[in-house]
């Protein structure tokens, strides 16, 4: 990936995680190398104590627990991180292994300006348990996708996919650590393409450059590479 030229103002991020971040850290990784046209603004988890603070206070992130256990329900709890997201001014939201479904007002609230990371091709395995249902059905192959976040779970429009084989000898650990080397490189593609202005979502399709791309985005085939 290009080092950036300064000729744009960096895009405002806000990433939402639930667990140790390493998504959040490769964004921040190649934030600091200069390769992405971001700026992490905020890092936000709705578990305490999570490896993912640690990794953005280590780089002087603000950050923010909104444990969603302390609210009565779903809804509260969406008002109140929409509040905090807000105060940063985002341009765009990064769910980085946010563990929660989210309202459709919360939703709808951030269209067309929110990516999030899902490990499988979709539309295959929405929801859990990804490289376990993967194996299960003897696939070839497997992978992750990085799309646009609607009021269907794991299935807004598709902006990558990077395909991963499953060996013969696969177990979830094996295939699960292969898969997130992949993450690591199409995330940050993704955001830098929306912090660049190449992305866009036009009803239900992705527009790259002013072109659309396949309801299965743009892939990325680690066989051959």
């Amino acid at each position: 990936m290009p080092t950036l030229e300064h000729s744009q103002a960096p895009c405002r991020i806000v990433v939402l995680i639930s667990g140790s971040g390493s998504n959040l850290q490769a964004l921040i990784d190649e934030q600091l190398e200069n390769k992405l046209l971001i700026n992490i603004e905020a890092v936000i988890s709705n578990q305490p104590g999570v490896y993912g603070l640690t990794r953005a206070q280590k780089h002087n992130i603000p950050t923010h627990v909104l444990a969603h256990k302390d609210y009565l329900d779903r809804a509260s709890f969406d008002k109140a991180l929409a509040n905090t997201i807000d105060s940063y001014q985002p341009t765009l939201v990064v769910l980085a292994g946010f563990m929660r479904i989210l309202t459709p007002e919360f939703v709808r609230h951030y269209t067309g300006r929110m990516l999030n990371i899902h490990p499988s091709l979709l539309p295959k395995y929405q929801g859990l348990h990804t490289h376990q249902r993967a194996l299960d059905n003897q696939d070839d192959i497997h992978g992750v996708s990085v799309h646009f976040v609607t009021e269907e779970l794991d299935g807004g429009p598709i902006v990558i996919q990077a395909i991963v084989p499953i060996l013969q000898n696969d177990t979830v650990d094996s295939l699960s650590k292969r898969v997130q080397t992949q993450e690591h490189i199409i995330y940050p593609m993704a955001v830098n393409w929306f912090a660049r202005e190449r992305l866009a979502i036009q009803e239900d399709t992705v527009l790259l450059d002013g072109e659309p791309l396949d309801k299965t985005g743009h892939q990325i085939d680690s066989r051959t590479t």
